[in-house]
């Protein structure tokens, strides 16, 4: 039976590693890291021909509605959710799930954060393609997992099973069953997951029919299924969501209901993913010299090695004799960091006043 698909984005979150560039009403998905597109104008790109732009749903914060208002004029207004909350992906999801119940309660739901860079669209369209025929046609969830290429300790890793076919599907993407979720490991695991070759990363992608879905979560997360069901049928969606939401549990799907689900399969994929994490993730895609400083923007460049500079407000920056630095100018302010400390930017941006944030 082919089902109509719908697509969540999550798009709440604040990318606080990208300060001064990213602020609390223009985080990570709102900025122009790569070229003229936001990561989360990709995002949805991405579903081009695939998903209808009625049938994605953005759920996000007050803050950030505006700006997503912006970057995608094309979508309807009601498909952009503010959360009257932090809840976590766990809600988050659930809230997503019965506004598309609401619009058809046999629909296939995607899971897809708005962050993230891909840069072989074609070849990612088509494993949701196969992700999506697979869980319609069946009772399992079914996950994306990125082809690892090196030892990674930030990320999760899925351990991957024994290949399972599906009645009705053709699918040129081998389809597996998941083992376990695991956590994010130290270095040395991580090395061994590599090694073993029967690992991916854990890209945050979730594949779905709601029947599934509410299934399983009334199985495991009994809460966030009856949620669901109250908004299937409510009469003021978003009122509802006003006087629940802030209630429910604060928990990530992945320990609400990934890891005790029936059957939960996986496509690995080796599409040009990338989570875009921090400064470092970026300065990959910026235009490098051969002293590896890797530069957007106005810049001179004299006896330096392995920066990151981004001139964003028009000023030249100009390096001499430096190394390891992350420099970063906008209208308002100026980072200057240590490389080896682009994780820690986010505490930085703790310690600022509030009008920088």
């Amino acid at each position: 039976m082919s089902r109509q698909v719908f697509a969540l984005i999550l798009a709440g979150g604040s990318g606080t590693r990208f300060w001064p560039l990213s602020r609390h009403e223009k985080p990570k998905q709102l900025l122009k890291l790569f070229d003229e597109e936001t990561l989360i104008e990709k995002t949805v790109n991405r579903l081009h021909g695939h998903v209808p732009i009625e049938n994605i749903v953005i759920l996000t914060n007050e803050d950030q509605v505006p700006g997503i208002h912006a970057a995608l004029p094309d979508l309807p207004e009601e498909n952009i959710v503010a959360e009257p909350a932090r809840r976590d992906t766990g809600p988050a999801v659930a809230l997503a799930a019965g506004w598309i119940a609401a619009h058809d309660p046999e629909a296939v739901m995607m899971v897809l954060p708005a962050d993230q860079l891909i840069t072989d669209v074609e070849g990612f369209q088509s494993i949701l393609d196969s992700a999506c025929d697979a869980a319609g046609a069946s009772e399992a969830i079914v996950t994306l997992g990125i082809k690892p290429d090196w030892a990674c300790p930030s990320y999760g890793y899925i351990e991957r099973g024994d290949e399972v076919k599906i009645e009705g599907v053709d699918s040129e993407h081998p389809i597996v069953e998941v083992k376990h979720f695991c956590e994010k490991p130290s270095p040395e695991v991580a090395a061994e997951y590599l090694a073993a070759g029967n690992y991916s990363w854990n890209a945050g992608i979730f594949i779905w029919s709601i029947p599934t879905l509410k299934f399983e979560l009334s199985k495991h997360a009994k809460q966030l299924a009856a949620f669901v069901d109250d908004l299937e049928t409510a009469d003021d969606f978003m009122q509802h969501v006003k006087d629940q939401f802030e209630g429910l549990d604060k928990i990530s799907i992945d320990y609400a209901l990934m890891e005790d689900a029936c059957q939960v399969l996986n496509i690995e994929a080796d599409v040009g993913w990338d989570d875009v994490g921090g400064w470092p993730s970026v300065a990959k895609y910026f235009p490098n010299d051969e002293h590896a400083n890797a530069v957007r923007g106005e810049s001179t460049v004299i006896d330096s090695k392995n920066n990151i500079a981004m001139s964003e407000g028009g000023k030249r920056i100009a390096l001499l004799g430096v190394e390891n630095l992350i420099v970063v100018e906008t209208d308002d302010a100026i980072l200057v960091a240590n490389r080896d400390e682009a994780d820690a930017i986010k505490k930085l941006v703790d310690q600022l006043p509030e009008e920088l944030t």
